[in-house]
């Protein structure tokens, strides 16, 4: 994750006292000189270690990343961490390397996950004048991340998380790229177990963060929205009486998550700020609005992503940014590939497939729904993954929502959207006993794998049945690759 070209020649990230004691280690090569100890990127994956790395090896489920040591070895790895629990053959093999090799420092270690996190908690503290936000939610915390970075690099050398590097290994692996010349650090925080936001948020310890919503993304594993709260709200554990917390006015848990904040709480939506005018929501082109006076246009289309831009004003705004920041942020604001991003080719698509759950697919279709076009509308869908036992329910509910959102043909793609599939089928079957024309002509399609075979069907019901001019929903889960059938509908490369 670590850039090593932006780092040469310097000294180490952190110091080899100061690594130690971080990480409560014990070097394994005994008296390594102290001088000779150096890193200036971290890893976690062999395959991206370069001259000079920290390789950090992870036990999964299926793997243990120890056996990649060699590996980075070979590829110029300076130092490594070295988990107690680690098998036995394993662990001597690598004691007996360590012993013979004076140029790297080996370090054992109790957990290399806890042991990554903890450095890189010493690492952050090097830069106590370092503005700390971050950003969590549901569902849109990429693109309020975006939009806030956008905004925010118009006032303040910025260093912010890339692309959705979130997770327990995600922000540790990201705030080794703060350096000196930074003045804020802005990122993001992810989560899919208890107590995930609570650990990198203890990482970092943000003054400034934001929730974008509470979802029901990932509640197969929490249980509940209100078990979800309780860990976003793990954000705002270190903000002091100088911070702020930037809560969503109108999400249902908007009071829970502000009880007990120690520093500032400011509420962000519609109507909350009198300064910022909604002017004219043009739909898949964006949004056009005003901040004191001066108009300006968000590129992302949806009420939702305009909910997102309003949160990333609202920090804006209280680090002191001009009206005129304000407006270069949004109108020079580049999204990442999958997220609301609009082709226009022979068909117009709504690529939104870089992730999904029951809110962000309700968004989705609203924005479809409300969307006018004089061609048809065409909704690819794809599972929602990490559902758990909810999956079913949910995915039924989806169901439910796709057959009202106007649209002319649906596909269900993926083994989960069979729910979805199903109810969408009962529903047309019995509103076409009522007469309703739209619904019951709904062409409604299920595929049940996600192979490439798979989505060479989907492009087949596509491509027979599109015509110019028509709007495509593509909308999924990550893992479904949703965007594979861009090239096969002639719609690659355009936007």
């Amino acid at each position: 994750m670590t850039d090593a070209k932006s780092v040469e020649n310097i000294e180490s990230l952190l110091k080899l006292s100061e690594t130690l004691e971080a990480v409560g280690g014990v070097l394994l090569n005994g008296e390594f000189p102290s001088e000779n100890f150096c890193f200036t990127s971290v890893q976690t994956d062999s395959r991206l270690v370069a001259e000079k790395s920290l390789f950090v090896p992870l036990i999964g489920e299926f793997q243990d990343g120890h056996i990649y040591i060699p590996s980075a070895l070979e590829k110029g790895a300076s130092a490594v961490f070295i988990s107690k629990k680690t098998s036995k053959n394993l662990l001597d093999d690598l004691k007996n390397q360590a012993v013979h090799n004076k140029n790297v420092a080996f370090i054992l270690v109790e957990n290399t996950m806890l042991a990554l996190q903890k450095a890189a908690e010493a690492y952050v503290r090097k830069f106590p004048r370092l503005i700390r936000c971050a950003v969590t939610g549901s569902s849109g915390k990429t693109t309020t991340k975006e939009i806030t970075a956008s905004i925010l690099r118009q006032k303040f050398n910025v260093i912010a998380t890339k692309g959705n590097f979130n997770s327990e290994t995600g922000l540790p692996l990201s705030v080794f790229n703060i350096r000196s010349e930074h003045e804020l650090g802005l990122f993001e925080m992810g989560m899919n177990r208890v107590n995930e936001i609570g650990e990198i948020a203890g990482v970092f310890k943000p003054n400034y963060a934001i929730i974008t919503n509470i979802g029901s993304a990932h509640i197969g594993i929490l249980g509940s929205r209100q078990n979800i709260a309780n860990e976003k709200k793990k954000i705002f554990t270190y903000i002091d009486s100088f911070g702020a917390a930037f809560i969503p006015k109108e999400d249902d848990f908007a009071s829970f998550l502000e009880k007990g904040v120690k520093g500032k709480v400011v509420k962000y939506g519609i109507d909350c700020d009198e300064s910022v005018k909604l002017v004219a929501d043009e739909g898949l082109l964006g949004t056009v609005f005003s901040v004191d006076g001066l108009t300006m246009r968000l590129s992302l289309p949806g009420k939702y992503n305009f909910l997102n831009a309003l949160a990333a004003i609202a920090l804006a705004k209280e680090l002191g940014c001009t009206t005129e920041q304000i407006k270069a942020g949004i109108e020079s604001l580049k999204m990442l590939g999958g997220r609301s991003s609009v082709k226009k080719g022979k068909f117009t698509v709504l690529e939104d497939c870089y992730n999904a759950n029951p809110d962000s697919m309700e968004k989705a279709l609203d924005l479809c729904k409300d969307t006018k076009t004089e061609g048809k509308k065409i909704y690819f869908l794809g599972d929602m993954l990490e559902l758990g036992e909810k999956s079913e329910e949910e995915h039924t509910k989806t169901g439910e929502k796709a057959i009202h959102s106007d649209a002319d043909m649906i596909i269900f793609f993926g083994s989960e959207m069979k729910y979805a599939y199903e109810k969408a089928v009962e529903i047309a079957e019995k509103k076409s006993s009522l007469a309703d024309e739209k619904i019951s002509s709904v062409r409604l399609i299920y595929i049940g794998d996600k192979d490439e075979s798979a989505i060479s069907d989907a492009a087949k019901e596509i491509n027979d049945f599109a015509q110019e001019g028509d709007l495509i929903l593509l909308k999924g889960s990550r893992g479904m690759g949703l965007e594979r059938v861009l090239p096969l509908i002639g719609m690659g490369g355009e936007s």
